[in-house]
């Protein structure tokens, strides 16, 4: 039997273990655990989980287990699961996390529920049906699918790391990876989270946007005064703070901080960048004209430049508003970046300019960031997963040099150093993080039929795959 036969073979398997309502089934348990780490009375089903749901199935793939407490937030535990078949073959590390928003039960349209699967049409409606439990879901099957097609066999070494904590903002993370790096140590890293270009294209990306929020106040005085006796007389904070913001980002959305602009969008990247698409899709917002970075196009602007968005802005009692001059204005604002942008120093470029335009009462402060990070898209590692995702779709796949949000990225980049490959299986307008959280069945079952022949060829090509990655980071092209 050729290569060739056998991988199909394992995709046909594959393709009759979803189609036998075996996916779907396991799925719906796992939704029905109500995991929302927001909360803190649901540690039992965020232990359970991983113990009662996860454990088991890397158990009967020989995984070797290990739990770990969470160093920065209790109850939010760790799962590094390992499975060594030969220590020169490649290792290959996977992650998801079982943990998922508030499930804002009674939002959802009537009929649904947030911990119930129900099938409409394409739709498979649960929370976390597309953040993240389906797309793990999706890539466990898959090791099944290979496991079982090779006889008890990867063809591989793999590691999995699952966290119950990413939904707010993954603490412990990061200090898990530095202290285990030994247990955790790899050659290749591959996961899916976020969505998709769009529902119909598969997509690989290498990355994610960084994100820093920040606050901007002023405090004029201590009390609010009557407008009718001080107006003109006293400075509006609000009107300030306004202004400033101004500054910052015009009214067309562009950003106007020179030094918070990235010089990473290289001819190479736009290149990359000019086969792809955003928005059009049914359910995407109508995008609009005229706004953001000019001479850009919409794809650049998303995937490939800097934007400041206001979050959040106060002045007054809005709900009681009065006829006085209010004495402080706030307002939380955010910047999603690219690599190549000198995030670390925010607070000092966004004083600077500040003072140049002539507001030097507003107080800007760090609330919390995280890195851009984006793998080299010429590395052969990304031909090949693009090679294989056609392959296995009869489609073109997009690439992104990285999300357009954010994930903990870093920790697999920058502290395990591995290069980081993510193949979503959701799209943008899955409700994600909202009411009516849905994944599409037909991406689920393209995405199993993706991630199986990937994860076999990995165990077929993987010694290969990996010399030329090495080769190519030594400076051997």
């Amino acid at each position: 039997m050729t290569q060739q036969q056998s991988v199909q073979q394992a995709v046909e398997q594959a393709m009759r273990y979803f189609d036998s309502g075996e996916f779907q089934q396991l799925l719906a348990r796992r939704i029905a655990c109500v995991t929302e780490s927001q909360r803190q009375d649901r540690d039992q089903e965020l232990d359970h989980y991983l113990r009662d749901e996860i454990a088991p199935q890397l158990k009967a793939l020989g995984f070797t287990l290990h739990f770990f407490d969470n160093p920065q937030a209790a109850n939010r535990p760790f799962l590094i699961a390992t499975r060594i078949e030969d220590a020169a073959l490649p290792t290959l590390l996977c992650y998801g996390h079982g943990d998922v928003v508030f499930g804002d039960d009674e939002n959802w349209r009537e009929g649904l529920s947030p911990w119930q699967l129900k099938e409409e049409g394409d739709r498979w409606y649960g929370r976390g049906s597309a953040d993240n439990k389906g797309q793990h879901c999706v890539n466990l099957a898959a090791l099944e699918q290979v496991f079982s097609a090779r006889g008890g066999k990867l063809g591989f070494n793999c590691k999995i790391l699952f966290e119950m904590g990413e939904e707010i903002s993954s603490p412990g993370l990061a200090e898990i990876c530095q202290e285990q790096q030994e247990l955790l140590r790899a050659d290749l890293f591959i996961a899916s989270d976020g969505p998709r270009l769009n529902a119909v294209r598969p997509t690989l990306f290498l990355g994610s946007r960084g994100a820093v929020n920040f606050r901007l106040t002023i405090n004029a005085r201590d009390n609010a005064y009557h407008s009718g006796n001080w107006g003109g007389l006293l400075s509006n904070p609000g009107t300030q703070l306004a202004n400033a913001i101004a500054s910052l980002v015009n009214a067309q959305g562009v950003l106007q901080v020179e030094a918070l602009k990235p010089n990473s969008l290289t001819e190479a990247v736009r290149e990359i960048l000019s086969d792809v698409e955003v928005g059009g899709m049914p359910g995407d917002p109508e995008l609009a004209a005229h706004w953001g970075e000019p001479g850009l196009s919409p794809t650049e602007r998303l995937y490939g430049w800097n934007t400041l968005e206001v979050l959040a802005y106060e002045t007054g009692n809005l709900a009681r508003p009065m006829n006085a001059i209010p004495g402080k204005a706030t307002a939380v604002c955010q910047l999603r970046f690219v690599v190549g942008t000198d995030w670390q120093n925010l607070v000092q470029h966004v004083e600077t300019h500040l003072r140049q335009h002539g507001f030097d009462n507003v107080d800007v402060e760090f609330m919390r960031g995280s890195p851009a990070t984006r793998l080299d898209p010429l590395n052969p590692l990304v031909a090949w997963a693009l090679e294989s995702l056609a392959i296995s779709s009869g489609k073109k796949p997009a690439l992104l040099p990285n999300l357009g949000g954010s994930l903990p990225n870093e920790v697999f980049s920058d502290i395990l150093g591995l290069p980081t490959l993510w193949v979503p299986h959701s799209y943008p307008a899955c409700g994600q993080h909202g009411v009516n959280e849905h994944m599409l069945k037909s991406i689920a079952r393209e995405g199993l039929q993706i991630m199986t022949r990937l994860f076999w060829q990995l165990g077929e090509e993987g010694e290969q795959l990996i010399a030329r990655h090495r080769a190519y980071q030594g400076g051997v092209k």
